[in-house]
C-alpha cells in the first residue's frame, strides 16, 4: 500500500467538495486548460495542439471515481475530437460560442445542479461556468479575471498538468485518491508490484 505523497490543505479539500452536495461532474475548457493555449496552424490550414498525458489520465480517474468529465470548448478541431475520443469521454461540446447555453441543458439532462459541478477555464468565455460552479479552478496562466473568481488556481500551467492538479484535488476531496492510487499497483497480468 502506498500512502499518498500529494497533500492539499483541509480548507481547500472542503471547498473542492462543492456546495455540500459532493461533485458529480467537472467541466473543462480545452485551449489554455488541456493545452497551453497556443494554436499551431500548418501550411494546409490544419491546426495542431499538444495535450498532456497527465491531464488525460486525470480525466479518466475522475470518471472512475464517479465524477463525470465534460469538455466544453469554444473551438472545434479534429485534434480535439481525436483526444476526447481517445480518452473515451462521453460528454463534449465543440465550437461553443455560449458555453452556458451548452452546459445548462447538459446538466439538466444529467439531473445535476451547479453546486454538484466543478469547472476549469482560463479566459472570459469560461466565466459564466466558473461563477456558477460549486468548485471553480483556473490554470496558473489564466486571465486575472478568471483567477479572481476561482476557488483554486493551479501551480501548473494549462497543457502542462493543470487539469491533472485539479483532478487530483477533486479526487482527494471525494476520498477516492488513495484507492485509485493503490489500484494502480496491480500489473497488467494481475500480479502486485513489489
Amino acid at each position: 500500500m502506498l500512502s499518498p505523497a500529494l497533500k492539499f490543505p483541509t480548507d481547500l479539500l472542503l471547498k473542492a467538495q462543492g456546495q455540500g452536495l459532493g461533485l458529480k461532474a467537472a467541466i473543462f475548457d480545452v485551449d489554455g486548460v488541456l493545452t497551453d493555449g497556443r494554436i499551431y496552424i500548418g501550411e494546409q490550414g490544419e491546426s495542431f495542439k499538444a495535450f498532456s498525458t497527465l491531464d488525460g489520465h486525470g480525466l479518466k480517474l475522475l470518471d472512475q471515481a464517479g465524477i463525470t468529465p465534460i469538455i466544453i470548448t469554444g473551438r472545434d478541431s479534429p485534434a480535439v475530437r481525436r483526444r476526447v475520443a481517445d480518452l473515451g469521454l462521453r460528454h463534449a461540446s465543440y465550437g461553443a460560442k455560449d458555453k452556458l447555453a451548452v452546459a445548462q441543458p447538459l446538466l439538466d439532462s444529467l439531473g445535476l445542479s451547479w453546486g454538484e459541478v466543478a469547472a476549469m477555464g482560463d479566459d472570459w468565455p469560461d466565466l459564466p461556468l466558473l461563477t456558477r460552479a460549486g468548485f471553480a479552478c483556473a490554470p496558473a496562466q489564466a486571465h486575472a479575471e478568471v483567477k479572481a473568481v476561482a476557488h483554486y488556481v493551479t501551480s501548473a500551467a494549462g497543457g502542462h498538468g493543470a487539469a491533472r492538479e485539479c483532478c487530483d484535488l477533486m479526487l482527494q476531496a471525494c476520498g477516492r485518491y488513495a484507492d485509485l492510487l493503490n489500484g494502480h499497483l496491480d500489473t497488467l497480468d494481475g500480479g502486485r508490484l513489489a
